[in-house]
């Protein structure tokens, strides 16, 4: 067997938090060398499940960074490394000796990923980096429904997983850079900068808006989560009104009362029959309305108690489940590798013992070695300065994926129908996915269409898609018919369910990966009914994870001269977030902390307050904090903090050393309008040729010397089909019969 895409490469991982830690798991399956630099006493190893999942295949060294033989043994360790993960804050950083100037001085060749709370030039990166404050300083708890008013707690911890995929999408864009400059450097993110990221659908703001993009998507849409007969819930996506058990009921309901049970609910832009559809879907048990939708072409998901995606058939085969035989906990049943490449991803071992390699002699990185000892010449460029891409997505995942890579520097050609993207009907979720692009409309699958595709797949380095691969080869653009025309392309698919299986050529959306994976009955609460988690965030780790794929793919081109197809999936992306529970040989699942039924927190000391005039968050997550919480709190916290004003409960939990935050509302505008958010990055903005001056979010990272490319809007229908296949030979005599032709939009 070939050796792993990272062979070679040696990433050393500083911290206990779940994003630099799962980073440093994706860089180990990919064939990195991972050295897990732990503390004489490791809390995170209180945590058994996560730790176990995210640190197998790793080796662990045990220093006191803050120590001088702890500090001489990490130098060693570091002039002998390709990557640095870690958490430090640039104060932090500094006073050890770790900031991005000294390490560059020291180790020229290494780069830096460094995954704070806030982005190094915003005023609170030195903040404790608790999620549940990022979020409820951003505003975000505000951004999710919940079933009382007011903002709810936020259960699965999507902002660090979010990072640590933008941490590994940073690193190997770096490297690819690397290959490419002769040095290292800087590859930082954020907490912040993650949360933000299912942001780019709601939070932002045009000079001359439609009446549709100034609508956006409301929090309060219902969401088509119904509960059956036998108490369990599903979810559906689209409108499951063709099917026919449904559309005999609504036909023996009558078109009035079809009216009537609509009329209790608001519109929903996915089911113009919800409240009808919600009657009727309560008559029967949900095993049986799921197995009549799929057999019907409806997407569907029975929202699954957390733990029950472990012993499902298709990921099980498609390898998103893993058996690994655990140190500490067994034999047991994991996340496995959310991508796909060749060579294939390596399952690691089980986690390491502390302190199991610290006498071990690490060796010379050999990839660190091919760094040449020249300087840059000229500008600097951004990482992938100098990749083309061809985006035929559709929806989110693709088309986000396709984004970043423009902000990394890529030229990216989205090609759309000529009638336009399925999304175009939501301005705002579709412009917040299409910047830094240039838009071609022309109708996939035509004959007449056949001779500019071709020069698009000459042209691109990769190709990039979540359509369903039937429908790709029905358009001639799977992969055996594109590598024909570029034999050396990177072909990036991003599926629902994964390649492999009964369900490998279904529908899927994020809210059926919530509802498979358990995240929607834990979002729900204790006792209340499964709720949707409003971020999209299947669709953003799974565009992510996709990414990832690709610049491993990238990277190994490079050395191999070979293409090849590589790819994601919403189901895997979604059931690796699943880390902090294992399944047992049992059939058994490790407990989890479970929301409370008023979906304010897992605890008293990680939790929302209500204040007298507004909300705040607790999160007192180390012993120390939360005996002093309870100490300035006493027996009943919620009493305490409701006769207080949020100043004063902020001013009295801080003076005691409680980490905790005002949680912020209604921020589109407020957060649009912050100069200290403008100056760190987090949102930008450009001319666009409908919307006039457009503001969105900024930049999801930091790579020091190198800059992002952020000044392209996203483009109107069609905008620059004249000039992008013009530029490949294509005559304008050529485009003016195909735009007659219907075939390209001009």
């Amino acid at each position: 067997m070939s050796e792993s895409t990272l062979h070679g490469l040696r990433v050393v991982s500083l911290g206990s938090g779940i994003a630099s830690a799962a980073a440093g798991l994706q860089l180990c399956e990919a064939g990195a060398e991972v050295i897990l630099v732990e503390p004489p006493v490791n809390p995170a190893r209180g945590q058994e499940a996560l730790f176990a999942v995210l640190n197998r295949g790793k080796r662990s060294v045990t220093l006191d960074i803050n120590v001088p033989d702890g500090q001489q043994r990490l130098e060693q360790l570091l002039a002998a490394t390709d990557v640095f993960i870690h958490e430090f804050t640039p104060t932090q950083a500094a006073t050890l000796g770790l900031d991005d100037a000294q390490l560059a001085q020291r180790f020229p060749g290494l780069i830096v990923s460094a995954i704070t709370g806030w982005p190094k030039k915003h005023p609170l990166v030195g903040a404790v980096p608790r999620e549940t404050l990022v979020l409820a300083r951003l505003g975000l708890l505000d951004e999710q429904p919940g079933h009382r008013p007011g903002p709810v707690f936020v259960r699965m911890p999507f902002a660090n997983w979010l990072a640590s995929w933008l941490c590994v999408v940073g690193v190997m864009a770096r490297l690819i850079a690397r290959d490419r400059d002769g040095r290292g450097g800087a590859a930082h993110t954020s907490l912040a900068q993650a949360a933000l990221v299912p942001m780019t659908m709601h939070w932002s703001r045009a000079q001359t808006p439609t009446p549709v993009f100034a609508k956006g998507l409301d929090k309060h849409i219902p969401i088509p989560l119904h509960q059956c007969v036998d108490g369990r819930w599903i979810h559906v996506h689209y409108s499951p009104d063709k099917t026919p058990w449904m559309a005999n009921a609504m036909a023996e309901l009558g078109e009035a009362e079809v009216a009537r049970l609509n009329a209790q609910w608001p519109p929903s832009h996915v089911a113009p029959n919800f409240g009808a559809n919600r009657a009727i879907i309560a008559t029967r048990p949900a095993h049986e309305w799921v197995e009549h939708f799929w057999q019907h072409d409806v997407s569907a998901q029975i929202a699954a108690p957390f733990g029950d995606i472990y012993f499902d058939e298709q990921a099980r085969l498609n390898g998103y489940v893993v058996e690994v035989d655990d140190a500490t906990l067994g034999k047991t049943l994991q996340p496995g590798p959310a991508w796909k490449i060749t060579p294939p991803a390596r399952i690691g071992r089980s986690a390491p013992q502390p302190g199991a390699d610290d006498d071990s002699d690490f060796k010379d990185s050999p990839t660190l070695r091919l760094v040449p000892d020249t300087g840059r010449q000229g500008e600097p460029l951004p990482p992938l300065h100098g990749l083309k891409v061809l985006d035929l997505g559709a929806y989110l995942a693709g088309p986000f994926a396709c984004m970043m890579l423009a902000d990394l520097g890529a030229e990216v050609v989205k090609v759309e129908a000529p009638t336009g993207d399925a999304m175009r009907r939501l301005e705002r979720i579709f412009s917040g996915t299409q910047r830094g692009k240039l838009g071609v409309a022309l109708k996939l699958g035509d004959e007449l269409s056949q001779r500019a595709v071709e020069a698009l797949v000459r042209w691109a380095d990769v190709v990039h898609h979540n359509m369903r691969l039937p429908a790709a080869r029905k358009l001639k653009v799977d992969y055996e018919s594109l590598k024909r025309i570029n034999p050396q392309l990177i072909y990036c698919h991003v599926s629902a369910y994964g390649p492999n299986g009964p369900r490998a050529d279904w529908p899927g959306f994020d809210q059926l990966m919530q509802a498979s994976c358990g995240w929607e009955v834990e979002q729900g609460g204790a006792g209340q009914p499964p709720m949707w988690l409003r971020f999209g965030v299947g669709d953003f780790f799974a565009g992510l994870s996709s990414l990832y794929v690709l610049l491993l793919g990238l990277y190994q081109r490079a050395r191999t001269g070979e293409g090849q197809m590589v790819n994601a999936s919403l189901l895997g992306a979604t059931l690796l977030t699943m880390s902090e529970a294992v399944g047992r040989e049992d059939g058994s699942v490790t407990p989890i902390a479970h929301l409370d039924a008023s979906q304010t927190g897992l605890c008293d000391t990680h939790r929302l307050y209500c204040c007298n005039d507004g909300w705040i968050a607790v999160a007192a997550l180390e012993p120390e904090e939360a005996q002093r919480f309870r100490a300035l709190s006493g027996a009943d916290p919620e009493a305490y903090f409701v006769g207080r004003t949020q100043a004063d409960a902020l001013s009295f939990l801080s003076t005691h050393g409680v980490p905790a935050e005002a949680v912020l509302e209604a921020q589109l505008d407020p957060f649009l309008d912050n100069h200290d958010h403008a100056a760190a990055g987090l949102h930008t903005h450009y001319k666009h040729a409908v919307y006039g001056d457009l503001q969105q979010i900024g930049a999801f990272w930091d790579f020091g010397d190198l800059p992002l490319s952020l000044d392209r809007p996203p483009p109107a229908l069609g905008q620059h089909s004249r000039e992008v296949l013009g530029g490949l030979g294509l005559e304008n005599s050529e485009l003016e019969r195909l735009a007659a032709a219907g075939v390209v939009r001009l």
